[in-house]
């Protein structure tokens, strides 16, 4: 197994988990429980995600951020909650991906992971909290269930072809940052304009 497909599944999860922590963990659990994929021995320290304790928990915490992530302004909490805890997680599953590497790559892999999960976290968080703007709640729920379907979509994708993976991966990280930047100078504009008095510092 090469180098550039443990990055793949690497940042592959990382960027996942940005958008949607505990379906990518149960999902990637799942799958090797199941025997959906084969784990080569360079990811066997991802075998830990198959452990019940592991399923039960992310599946649980799945089950309530699926109904909390269509219901307006409760979405934008979950997501500052989560504003630590997705970085945080996608972390510890690029540093389980990696495996047995020297330090200094195992460092810049956590760096690089933290940075893709708090981009995508970045562009979701923005996303919802833009929609929060509008008056109808449906398009909450329309967001969360593409969000959903593209983490599934991206698992898919890692476990069939993880080098393809890296490059779409580094990509939609490096977009989803610029993005997040652009989108979120937006909402304070937008809130700004419906509260005159609102100031920004920074």
């Amino acid at each position: 197994m090469s180098l550039i497909d443990q990055l793949g599944v690497a940042l592959g999860l990382a960027t996942l988990a940005g958008v949607n922590l505990y379906l990518t963990v149960l999902i990637a659990g799942m799958a090797i429980r199941y025997q959906w994929i084969e784990l080569s021995g360079v990811y066997e320290h991802l075998a830990v995600l198959q452990d019940p304790w592991i399923l039960g928990v992310a599946g649980t915490m799945f089950a309530i951020e699926f109904f909390a992530d269509k219901i307006p302004w409760i979405d934008s909490l979950w997501d500052t909650v989560h504003t630590i805890i997705r970085p945080a997680g996608a972390i510890l599953l690029a540093l389980a991906a990696l495996g047995q590497m020297n330090p200094a790559m195992l460092t810049v892999g956590a760096l690089l992971a933290g940075t893709a999960s708090l981009a995508t976290h970045g562009t979701k968080s923005g996303i919802r909290a833009l929609l929060n703007l509008s008056p109808e709640p449906v398009s909450n729920s329309v967001a969360s269930v593409t969000e959903d379907g593209l983490v599934l979509g991206g698992l898919g994708l890692i476990g069939m072809f993880p080098a393809v993976a890296l490059g779409i991966f580094v990509v939609v990280a490096i977009l989803c940052g610029w993005f997040t930047i652009a989108l979120w100078r937006k909402i304070f504009r937008l809130r700004k304009k419906k509260d005159p008095e609102l100031t920004v510092t920074g």
